[in-house]
């Protein structure tokens, strides 16, 4: 995974909308509302996540390594990584969340990350 936090993962911005989602990669296999109300595209490897008005919230995907520029973190150090770098960062219903990087994550749930829109961090904040 590159991120660039906030700004986009893998070269997609926060900035794109379902539509364009759907032209890029054609249709998901599996498309719902999750339990907090926000509309999934499931791609299988990468899951997007929009508000009502089509506004990105989340991008989820299996990711090995997280890039941040010229940084690369290993999964398996992403927790004591981001708790060294970030003193923001909280914890929430399982997951790891840094504000500073833009990114939640269950460290039990290997190698899925999801790269968060900065719009959404005060919702992470009131689980």
């Amino acid at each position: 995974m590159n991120l660039d936090p906030f700004v986009s993962v893998d070269g997609i911005p926060f900035s794109v909308s379902r539509e364009e989602i759907v032209k890029m990669r054609g249709q998901p296999s599996r498309t719902g509302r999750n339990d907090v109300g926000l509309n999934e595209l499931d791609y299988q490897s990468v899951v997007y996540r929009f508000q009502d008005g089509g506004r990105l919230e989340e991008i989820t995907l299996q990711a090995r390594v997280v890039s941040f520029g010229n940084v690369a973190v290993p999964f398996d150090a992403l927790a004591s990584f981001v708790r060294r770098e970030d003193p923001g960062v909280f914890e929430r219903a399982g997951f790891v969340v840094s504000p500073r990087f833009g990114l939640a994550f269950d460290p039990d749930e290997p190698l899925w990350v999801t790269a968060l829109a900065a719009h959404c961090l005060d919702e992470w904040r009131a689980l």
